[in-house]
């Protein structure tokens, strides 16, 4: 252990050494490499009906690490080639994706012509960013998810992307999973799927885990962190994920993927596609399930989920239904482990614990969260002409499911059960099992035009939903006999929310290297909900908030070279409370809803072998809801406003292709993310009021000052890749005091990930994959929450943790016909 330590240790300091190095040091090593290299490649790419460039281009050299994309001026290139005669793959969301052999060495004209049919991509550009844009945002394609696609959740494998930290109640990256992008918790991080927002309109979270292996039926996910665009549902105040499920596949496919591992780690997958029938038609579909026992004691998922997409697809016209579903079963793992069992227990989990009436200790077997949920997509777009398109979404949800658990020795009153006997005065506490039950509705529509001229690139869009959702609690049994009848429901909360907005955002080519860029959204929201029980009597029970919200945007990017590009934008942003924020607080003491103004400036650097690009941000909060270390009932952190507060910092991302067969690419962050004054309330354990405690430019909770990635992927052999992989995250604290001693220690974990292809005859190919997770057995927490509180005048905290798991592995095959 004591040699696993160092060599992680001394790992670590070598993986900062070198993102810490000056970038110009960096980029005048990779010249050299350039310079000397045998050959070029070097083309422009035309619109073969216009003649005009096309930018946004994805230019690769297939078998190889070389890929690129065209500049304004439809331009690329590439260096460093050793062959004369490449097979190259080009690609563009509006033309058909060509595939050639090119001869290096001389300046090429390659003519892309545009779809004959139109495909569903275009319903989701309207949230999307692109190379020019003025936000910064991360991109990871489906080859790339694939590559790690061996049963665990959506999130974990993002973990590599800038700013990105990710946490699993479990341990091990399956059932309920959560993600945090520049140190904002996942209700502040908006996320959609083919533009459909997923974020629950009530408490904002998404729940990750009633997607399972959604992965397996993804095209690809962009990451915007910041602001970024306009986008439908929830605010976005610390970034967004779009997701774009498999767009169409022109030829027939079917797949069967099965990966096992660690902790009785299993997921089934199989996966079939029509191709294109009739020339119009299309099908495709998806059913997976995927079981582990956790690394946490008792932590066993349950997962299953189906995936069914077809369509028509004409050549001015598109329709498409998406279909997708899963199904959870969860034994809870959300209230983590006491500090003082760190060392002895560090697997313990003490939910379900109860002891019978010998004294015996047991746990309660079903101690489950259990829930379904049923996705529903219809996608329509026109294509009027080559310049203007548009798209029409409508889409349905519908959830239903509780958790249940073991409840020991619980006041009688908080469930208005009465006894049976009722002579017996003295009974006031009973053990006894509830559910906590939630049935909801979402459903709307999205929309956007899209119309595209030779300087100008408009797109008008918005959307508008409702959500009704009902809570309700149950007890099914008591040790001690009640008059009550079982299943006794004790509760009944309803909630009621609308959501519209409308936007218009476009990009003005103002010179060939002048683009300026706007985006104006207004949006409205409208809540009605019930207060869960007793509420003071001059309140009335049903309670409605409506809030009107105008986010403005603008930004400009600068081409500094065919190369280099630089950019500055600023935003507007503003976000509503979520539920638990009304219904623990009565008016007039409701939370204000948030605003931000989100400041970002960059430069992207891309050549053939060398990418870069760096990029500065302030985020700038009023009345910013931020999570103060607590957490409630169901294992949901519990946030409270500050009036003023900030984050600042710098991100930067490097790809280098050394050759055709090794790459490496990384990330960086360095960040300070302060409260400009923060007021701590504790509570008093001898009576009397909380006691007060101020704390002046105090960190917020769960926002590391440093995190970074990198990730060596070499070739050794034909059809063989290796990759390396380590991620760092800086110390966190668990409330928003700075104390040290309630804080989350640094850790720099790695992973090695190997795939090997084969080419059967009548098969198109069979691959295995094998990943070890957590190398060098790093014993590390990502999440936990913290309680204080004061007796005879000293402060006592209780630390809670969540650990991850310590070396684990999944193994899989993947057969393709």
């Amino acid at each position: 252990m004591r040699v696993a330590f160092n060599l992680n240790d001394a790992l670590m300091k070598l993986f900062l050494s070198i993102f810490r190095r000056n970038v110009i040091q960096l980029i005048l090593i990779a010249f050299p490499t350039i310079a000397f290299a045998q050959d070029k490649m070097t083309g422009t790419i035309y619109d073969a009906e216009t003649g005009v460039p096309i930018a946004g281009a994805v230019v690769q050299i297939d078998s190889t690490f070389h890929t690129t994309t065209s500049d304004l001026g439809g331009r690329f290139s590439f260096s460093g080639l050793n062959v004369k005669q490449y097979h190259i793959t080009v690609s563009h969301i509006s033309f058909v994706t060509l595939n050639t052999f090119l001869e290096s060495g001389v300046d090429l004209r390659i003519k892309l012509s545009r779809r004959t049919y139109l495909t569903e991509e275009v319903n989701i550009s309207a949230n999307r960013t692109g190379s020019k844009s003025t936000f910064a945002f991360s991109e990871i394609n489906k080859k790339e998810l694939e590559k790690n696609n061996l049963g665990k959740d959506v999130v974990t494998l993002l973990n590599f992307l800038p700013s990105v930290v990710t946490t699993s109640d479990a341990g091990n990256g399956i059932g309920y999973s959560g993600i945090r992008i520049r140190g904002s918790d996942a209700t502040r991080v908006n996320v959609t799927i083919n533009g459909i927002p997923v974020n629950d309109a009530e408490s904002h979270q998404v729940y990750w885990v009633d997607l399972p292996d959604l992965v397996s039926s993804v095209e690809d996910i962009q990451v915007q962190r910041g602001i970024g665009s306009s986008t439908n549902g929830s605010g976005a105040f610390g970034g967004s994920i779009n997701i774009q499920t498999h767009k169409l596949s022109v030829k027939p496919f079917a797949k069967v993927n099965s990966s096992a591992g660690s902790f009785n780690t299993f997921k089934n997958t199989i996966s079939f596609g029509s191709g294109l029938l009739a020339k119009y038609f299309s099908l495709e579909g998806r059913v997976s399930k995927i079981t582990s026992d956790g690394y946490i004691d008792r932590a066993t998922s349950n997962l299953r989920s189906f995936f069914v997409s077809g369509g028509y697809y004409g050549k001015k016209n598109s329709l498409r239904a998406v279909v997708f579903s899963g199904k959870e079963k969860t034994y809870q793992s959300w209230y983590g482990l006491q500090e003082n069992l760190l060392d002895s227990h560090r697997t313990f989990n003490h939910a379900g614990m109860y002891f019978d009436a010998q004294g015996n200790l047991k746990y309660y077997e079903n101690q489950t969260d259990n829930y379904r949920q049923d996705n529903y997509q219809l996608l329509y777009s026109h294509e009027f002409n080559s310049s203007f398109n548009a798209n029409l979404a409508f889409h349905y949800t519908q959830g239903k499911g509780n958790y249940e658990e073991y409840k020991s020795g619980d006041s009688l009153s908080n469930y208005a059960l009465i006894l049976a006997n009722t002579a017996d005065t003295t009974t006031k506490i009973s053990d006894l099992i509830r559910q906590l039950w939630l049935s909801n509705d979402f459903y709307g529509l999205t929309w956007s035009v899209n119309l595209e001229k030779r300087k100008w690139n408009l797109i008008a869009g918005g959307a508008a939903s409702r959500y009704t959702g009902k809570h309700f609690g149950k007890v099914i049994s008591s040790l001690v006999p009640m008059e009550q009848k079982y299943p006794y429901q004790y509760y009944s909360d309803d909630a009621d929310k609308t959501d519209a907005n409308l936007f218009v955002r476009g990009e003005f080519s103002a010179s060939e290297k002048v683009k300026l860029y706007f985006d104006v959204q207004e949006r409205v929201v409208s809540y009605a909900y019930t207060y869960p029980g007793i509420i003071p009597f001059y309140l009335s029970n049903l309670q409605k908030v409506n809030l009107f919200f105008f986010n403005p945007k603008a930004g400009f990017n600068y081409l500094l070279s065919p190369s280099l590009q630089a950019y500055i934008s600023a935003g507007v942003g503003h976000k509503e409370p979520v539920r638990d924020d009304y219904v623990s607080s009565f008016p007039p003491f409701h939370p204000e809803p948030e605003s931000m103004i989100d400041y970002e400036a960059g430069l992207r650097y891309n050549s053939g072998k060398l990418s870069c690009a760096f990029n500065a941000f302030y985020m700038d909060y009023k009345s910013q809801l931020i999570l103060n270390g607590k957490i409630n009932t169901v294992g949901e952190y519990i946030r409270e406003s500050v009036k003023n507060s900030y984050r600042t910092g710098g991100e930067m991302e490097v790809r280098y292709n050394y050759s055709a067969h090794v790459y490496l690419k990384g990330n960086l962050t360095l960040s300070k993310n302060r409260i400009k004054k923060y007021v701590e309330y504790v509570d008093n354990y001898d009576g009397g009021p909380q006691i007060a405690n101020v704390y002046e430019s105090s960190p917020i909770a769960f926002s590391p000052g440093i995190t970074g990635g990198a990730i060596l992927e070499i070739l050794p052999v034909k059809n063989l890749s290796i990759g390396f992989a380590g991620k760092y995250v800086g110390k966190q604290y668990l409330d928003n005091t700075g104390n040290e001693n309630r804080k989350l220690d640094s850790y720099f974990i790695n992973d090695l990930h190997l795939s090997y292809t084969i080419h059967p005859r009548k098969m198109k190919e069979i691959s295995f994959h094998l990943s070890a997770y957590n190398l060098l057995n790093t014993e590390y927490i990502s999440n936990g929450y913290t309680y204080s509180g004061y007796s005879s005048g000293l402060r006592s905290d209780y630390n809670f943790y969540f650990p991850q798991a310590k070396i684990n592995w999944l193994g899989g095959i993947t057969v393709s016909l």
